[in-house]
C-alpha cells in the first residue's frame, strides 16, 4: 500500500502557494489521507482550509490559477480538493464554501461526512484541531445525509446504463454504498479498503469487488470491453437491488 509520506512534497507546495493567496488560519486533512487509507496518485488528497474572511474576487481568481500551476508541477495535486471556510461560517452546516474540486473553482457545503471525519480522525497540518473549530455532527444528522445521498443521488443513477462502463462509477458507487450501510447501522465512518470486506460480507459480485480492489490496490491487468460492460450491469443491478433496502421505498 502507498504511504501518506508521498503526499508530504504536494501539500508542503500547496501550503506554500495558497498563503501566498489566501493566509491561512488552519489547515486540515480528512478523507483517506487522515484516515491511514491513502494511494498515491489513485486517492483524493481531501483538505478543508481556514481563513479568516471571505476571497475578493480577484482572490478568487489567484486561487485558482494558484491551483492549475500547482498540478503543472505536481502530478498528485490533479486529486487535491480544498474547501476555504471562513471562520465566522464554520458553525454553519449549510453554508455553501468556495472549493476546488475537478479542476474548477465552485461552492458547495462541507457535508456531515466530511465535518464527521474532522472530529474522529481529521489530522491539523497547520493550526488548531478540526474539533476546536468546527461543530460535532450528530448520529441523526449524519445518518440523514447517508440516507439521503443513497435515495436521491445514487438510486436515480442506477437507471443509466452507459456510465456504469466507467471505473468511477463502479468504484464509488459499491464502496459508497458499503460505508453507507456501516453508517447507518452503527455510525461508524469506514475506509474503502474496509468497505471492500463489507461488500464481499453483503454478497455483491465478487469478481466486481475483486475489480475495485485490484485497480485500488494493485497493478490491474486491461480491462476488455466485455468485462466492462458485464462489470457495470452486475454493479447497477445490484445496487438498484440494494439501496432501497436501506432507505426505504422512493
Amino acid at each position: 500500500m502507498g504511504s501518506a509520506g508521498e503526499a508530504g512534497p504536494v501539500l508542503a507546495d500547496f501550503m506554500a502557494a495558497v498563503g501566498a493567496v489566501l493566509p491561512l488560519a488552519a489547515l486540515w486533512a480528512h478523507g483517506s489521507l487522515a484516515l491511514g487509507d491513502y494511494q498515491p496518485g489513485r486517492s483524493d488528497l481531501d483538505l478543508v482550509a481556514l481563513i479568516e474572511a471571505a476571497p475578493a474576487p480577484g482572490q478568487e481568481h489567484d486561487l485558482a490559477r494558484m491551483h492549475e500551476a500547482l498540478q503543472a508541477r505536481q502530478p498528485l495535486a490533479d486529486k487535491l480538493h480544498c474547501s476555504y471556510v471562513v471562520r465566522a461560517q464554520a458553525g454553519d452546516p449549510g453554508r455553501d464554501h468556495l472549493t476546488w474540486a475537478h479542476r474548477q473553482l465552485f461552492e458547495r457545503p462541507v457535508s456531515p461526512v466530511t465535518r464527521r471525519e474532522l472530529h474522529q480522525g481529521g489530522v491539523a497540518l497547520l493550526g488548531p484541531a478540526p474539533a476546536t473549530v468546527i461543530p460535532a455532527v450528530s448520529d441523526a444528522e449524519l445518518a440523514d445525509f447517508v440516507r439521503a445521498d443513497l435515495r436521491d443521488f445514487w438510486y436515480p443513477h442506477t437507471a443509466m446504463d452507459d456510465i456504469w462502463r466507467e471505473d468511477i462509477w463502479v468504484d464509488l458507487g459499491l464502496l459508497t454504498f458499503a460505508r453507507a450501510a456501516v453508517t447507518l447501522r452503527d455510525g461508524r465512518l469506514i475506509t474503502k479498503r474496509a468497505a471492500l470486506d463489507v461488500l464481499a460480507d453483503m454478497q455483491a459480485p465478487p469478481g466486481v469487488v475483486r475489480d475495485i480492489y485490484q485497480r485500488r490496490y494493485a497493478d490491474p491487468a486491461p480491462i476488455t470491453p466485455q468485462w466492462r460492460e458485464s462489470r457495470g450491469e452486475l454493479a447497477r443491478a445490484y445496487l438498484r437491488a440494494r439501496i432501497p433496502g436501506l432507505t426505504g421505498p422512493r
